[in-house]
């Protein structure tokens, strides 16, 4: 089953998500420039979104970072460890981000890793373990952390949370299991040409004149660029693959054991797409946000729960821009031709829809066959109660 989210999302002028130079990032497109969020950048602002946490209050998340030594010698130092020997397994502990072990210099790992409470807390019984069989602070230095991370005990798979199993991890240590994906991001990209513009500011010193040697003019000039353009935001959730990630491997005499982990996985897996959807609808990026205040909510969504893994994006309704025109404004423009698109697709290529759910803030431009939701909270309801119960029940 795959649940698929499609968003349009107009923007103020803003620079949401910038390169390395600190112009908004872009692409072609249909042979024209548009505007770009990064899937990255997406994923991160809904991930770390306190709608987000606060959804999935009583349900562990993960952290992406580097700092697992310092969560180590926390827990360790918690447990009664020394400072001492929670210093050396901290060292220990920045070795766990690469396959030959090798310690840091820094109390930081050498990959930014996404480690679930669990991850942290199987290093520090790893290494706790480790210094009550040396002994001593000199025996525990010698021990090879690449030995350590090749420990049975720490290579089994442990319980990940919901937002690893949505969007994977891949880390290049033998301590932690790669997580293939559940959620596809596309990169945001706008339904309309885009045009760079530069915003050209100076700062006055409040101070200034205050003494007759003050010479005049600003205290310093400079410029930012920005855009303003209309995002069309597409995801989708493979539902198989979601619940599989967080039930994990399970032998197969361990029916009961299946079973349990199984219902236990639905109830996170409905609360987690009610929370992604919602905080997907409430955050945007943080980009230049203190300059611009591009604090738009969509003006549409459409989600379609599919009995077949055959993802469908419907960017295509975008390789001509939209335009304003006549009476019709960017935004109606772009619901129009997403909705067009859409109903053309399916019509083509015999799409099968179990489900479809329809929400915009403009009268009169329905979907064809969607359960049409007057406001957010009616939508995220039937997502709740018709979208995942057929996807993980059916």
């Amino acid at each position: 089953m795959l649940i698929e989210i499609h968003m349009l999302q107009n923007h103020a002028p803003s620079n949401l998500n910038r390169d390395d130079t600190g112009s908004p990032k872009d692409c072609i497109f249909g042979g024209i420039r548009r505007a770009r969020i990064s899937s990255q950048c997406l994923k991160r602002s809904i991930r770390c979104s306190p709608v987000f946490e606060e959804e999935m209050q009583g349900i562990s998340l993960a952290w992406r970072t580097r700092l697992l030594p310092q969560q180590v010698k926390k827990i360790l130092v918690e447990q009664g460890m020394s400072e001492t020997m929670a210093e050396i397994a901290a060292s220990k502990a920045s070795g766990f981000g690469n396959k030959e072990g090798k310690e840091q210099k820094v109390p930081k790992t050498a990959q930014m890793m996404f480690l679930s409470p669990e991850d942290v807390k199987a290093i520090a019984e790893t290494l706790s373990s480790a210094a009550e069989k040396a002994g001593s602070e000199e025996a525990f230095k010698k021990i090879s952390v690449k030995d350590l991370q090749n420990d049975k005990k720490l290579n089994k798979w442990r319980p990940i949370t919901p937002d690893i199993a949505l969007f994977g991890r891949m880390i290049t240590s033998d301590a932690f299991k790669d997580v293939e994906a559940s959620m596809q991001v596309a990169h945001a990209i706008s339904t309309n040409k885009m045009d760079h513009e530069f915003d050209y500011y100076t700062a006055v010193d409040d101070l200034q004149g205050s003494t007759e040697e003050d010479d005049s003019g600003a205290g310093m000039i400079g410029d930012v660029e920005y855009n303003s353009a209309c995002f069309y935001k597409y995801f989708s959730l493979d539902c198989g693959a979601f619940l599989e990630n967080l039930i994990g491997p399970t032998p197969s005499d361990k029916e009961n054991e299946y079973e349990a982990s199984l219902a236990e996985a639905k109830v996170i897996a409905t609360k987690a797409i009610r929370a992604f959807i919602k905080a997907a609808v409430y955050t945007t990026p943080s980009g230049k946000q203190n300059s611009f205040a591009a604090h738009q909510l969509p003006d549409a969504i459409l989600v379609e729960i599919r009995p077949h893994k055959t993802p469908v994006s419907y960017a295509n309704a975008f390789v001509k821009p939209a335009r304003a025109h006549g009476d019709t404004d960017l935004v109606q423009d772009s619901i129009e031709r997403l909705i067009g698109h859409a109903e053309k697709l399916n019509k083509k290529f015999n799409l099968q829809t179990l489900r479809r759910l329809w929400f915009t803030t403009y009268e009169g431009l329905n979907v064809a066959d969607a359960i049409e939701c007057e406001t957010i909270d009616d939508l995220l309801e039937e997502v709740e109660k018709t979208g995942m119960e057929v996807a993980v029940n059916g």
